[in-house]
């Protein structure tokens, strides 16, 4: 059944395909595309260089009016976000914008990994190690960009979504464009 929101997803995964920024990747599960697989590489001159992080995102029928849910499925250390892989993002939240596509969510994601906003939380512990010892910080973060190298399922449990991120994000790698 085509709508208004799975025709926005067909286009965001042209254009995703056609142009897609620098250490993104994404696309939708061939069975579903409601649900969508993503990895970002860590940015370059970050603690999060050389990670490979995944993430699943989950559109409902009133994208582009509301935001997708999107969480990490690879362990992240980061002060904004969760220790269940969600994000403190403001775009996903109170400055969402039916404007915004899949890759401006996911490059602001990326962006989001080089600049943390310790003043708005979603990991307490990340963000004061984040202002009061920054040392101890990059050493965290670089325990989870080796750990970014595993197969997420392996602490992910038996969720659909999460035996498909694999697959699916390996299938969707070739189209990340060199940094």
């Amino acid at each position: 059944m085509s709508t208004p929101c799975r025709r926005r997803l067909i286009r965001d995964f042209k254009h995703l395909s056609s142009d897609p920024p620098a250490g993104i990747s994404g696309a939708p599960c061939t069975d579903n595309i409601m649900v969508w697989n993503a990895v970002i590489f860590g940015p370059a001159d970050t603690p999060f260089e050389d990670g490979t992080f995944k993430l699943v995102m989950t559109f409902e029928e009133s994208y582009p009016n509301k935001p997708p849910h999107v969480k990490f499925l690879s362990r992240m250390f980061h002060p904004n976000v969760y220790a269940s892989g969600e994000l403190c993002l403001d775009i996903l939240q109170n400055r969402w914008s039916p404007t915004y596509d899949v890759s401006a969510i996911l490059t602001s994601i990326q962006s989001l990994l080089h600049d943390p906003n310790p003043n708005s939380p979603a990991n307490a512990e990340a963000a004061g190690l984040y202002r009061d010892n920054m040392k101890e910080y990059i050493r965290r973060v670089k325990q989870t960009v080796e750990e970014s190298w595993l197969d997420p399922t392996e602490d992910a449990g038996s969720s659909k979504t999460a035996q498909e991120a694999p697959a699916a994000a390996a299938t969707a790698t070739p189209a990340v464009a060199a940094s």
